[in-house]
């Protein structure tokens, strides 16, 4: 498969690291909405495989399967972007569970459970679950934070500058400190469901076996401990 100018044999790499495309388009699918379909993301990610697969080199001196993590990673990342994978009316809905979230929080003095949301938001416990079930794929950041949408820039406070991307806005030491402080304040559940999905990198599957719950209960948890750490952050 290799040769002195890396590698040629593109129908060999496309089926040796087809499973590495697989494996990363259902790690990615367990942070995204319904209306994503996998089959979109693997096509999108083999394309970044061959991409990958004509771009390398070996006197890089890196692996090839980290180097084409990296590219099919961004090609499944541009295909996201291009598609508007999270509709503006999923956005709106979580922002109303944020601000109900706020409220509650400055009125109970406590983080507010689901059925207090749900009152919050004038509708039934199994309606507000379903929007929860809806929203999944929230974000923590979004690039429209740094949009300034009425008065709803999200990091204005922080002055990270006019060409700031969400990831340079992450990795500011000031917002993760108190992005680690929020996530200690999140209930215990959703304090272990956020640990095992982004420190131990567990599908929603698994994470549902610890917790003893559904995929879909996963899910709905996963979008509600989103809402509360961007309203702790927002309160900031």
């Amino acid at each position: 498969m290799y040769n002195a100018s890396g590698l040629n044999d593109k129908d060999g790499c496309l089926r040796e690291y087809s499973y590495l495309v697989k494996r990363l388009a259902h790690q990615m699918m367990t942070k995204l909405p319904y209306s994503v379909q996998i089959d979109d993301l693997i096509q999108a990610g083999m394309m970044g495989l061959l991409d990958a697969a004509a771009r390398y080199d070996e006197l890089r001196g890196a692996q090839f399967e980290t180097y084409a993590t990296q590219r099919i990673r961004g090609a499944m990342l541009d295909e996201l972007r291009e598609a508007d994978w999270l509709p503006r009316s999923m956005r709106r809905d979580m922002r109303r569970i944020e601000t109900a979230i706020s409220r509650l929080q400055q009125k109970l003095g406590r983080a507010p459970n689901e059925t207090e949301i749900a009152a919050e938001l004038e509708m039934s416990l199994a309606d507000y679950q379903q929007l929860l079930q809806e929203s999944r794929g929230a974000q923590l950041v979004y690039y429209e934070d740094f949009q300034g949408e009425g008065n709803e820039d999200f990091f204005e406070r922080f002055e990270f500058g006019e060409d700031v991307d969400p990831l340079n806005a992450i990795e500011d030491e000031r917002f993760r400190t108190e992005l680690v402080h929020a996530i200690a304040n999140l209930p215990e559940r959703e304090r272990m469901l956020m640990g095992m999905l982004y420190e131990q990198e567990m599908n929603l599957r698994e994470i549902g076996e610890v917790l003893g719950v559904s995929e879909s209960r996963v899910s709905q948890l996963h979008s509600q401990a989103v809402a509360r750490l961007r309203s702790w952050m927002k309160g900031y």
